[in-house]
């Protein structure tokens, strides 16, 4: 086992390695000037299909299957090219994380930005897809939050070294790995008694989650990850996944075409 003695103050290394190393640094802010185009659609949206990117092309057409005439134009970040550490789409994310998005539908442009900043925003402007009543509007953030808290683990802990990290660390993996499986049992068991995450009614809860956790049931996020992870044994989630993944606006969310900036 290779030993690390911790400095007493990090400094970035000259060479992070694996597939994103390239990328990474520690400092914020836009890298190089960029113009992003600019259409006559309601909704710039500027993303690509990670987990986070999905859950915005999937409320779009939700709400377009709901009967509302939304309108939005998609444009491809490449994230594994850098895209978001331009000046237009930090202006837009300050974080430089995809998805962000621009509502042109007012007198005043509106930007968004955090996918579930983003569900919610359009949850709240359309009256769609969140309960009025406060106490079962509350429990859809629970579960919006919990997913906003949970994921990070799941893509930066489990996902990072699984399948992206340049060396295998077994401690980190079955140190993920465990909070992975914790996270999918536990949706799992309240999966058990209610037909979605909520109860009886498609939220922007089961959008979140869906696009992390029903992704990784139908083992579509890394390779093999499913399998590792044997997600087949949580009946109740792959029951919730496979209702969802059938719903003709999901369909649509994710072959949904991005155009170049």
């Amino acid at each position: 086992m290779s030993s690390y003695t911790l400095p007493e103050i990090w400094e970035t290394p000259e060479q992070m390695g694996g597939a994103w190393g390239g990328l990474n640094q520690a400092t914020a802010g836009s890298r190089f000037e960029q113009d992003l185009p600019v259409g006559e659609n309601d909704f710039q949206v500027y993303s690509f299909p990670t987990p986070n990117g999905i859950k915005v092309t999937i409320m779009m057409e939700e709400l377009r299957e709901l009967g509302l005439d939304i309108t939005y134009d998609l444009y491809q970040i490449k994230i594994g090219e850098g895209d978001q550490f331009g000046s237009d789409f930090v202006a837009i994310n300050p974080n430089s994380k995809i998805p962000a998005l621009i509502d042109q539908t007012g007198e005043d442009k509106v930007r968004v930005f955090e996918s579930p900043s983003i569900l919610l925003y359009l949850a709240d402007k359309y009256g769609k897809l969140i309960p009025t009543d406060f106490a079962k509007r509350t429990e859809v953030l629970n579960w919006l939050f919990w997913q906003t808290g949970a994921a990070p683990l799941l893509g930066g802990g489990f996902g990072h070294f699984f399948h992206y990290a340049p060396e295998k660390i077994e401690y980190a993996i079955n140190r993920f790995t465990m909070e992975a499986k914790r996270q999918l049992d536990l949706l799992d068991k309240e999966l058990a008694n209610k037909r979605f995450i909520t109860g009886d009614d498609y939220t922007i809860a089961d959008i979140a989650i869906w696009s992390w956790y029903g992704r990784l049931a139908q083992d579509k996020i890394w390779d093999k990850a499913g399998i590792f992870l044997n997600v087949q044994e949580y009946q109740n989630l792959q029951r919730w996944t496979k209702e969802i993944a059938n719903r003709p606006a999901v369909k649509r969310g994710l072959e949904v075409d991005y155009q170049a900036i």
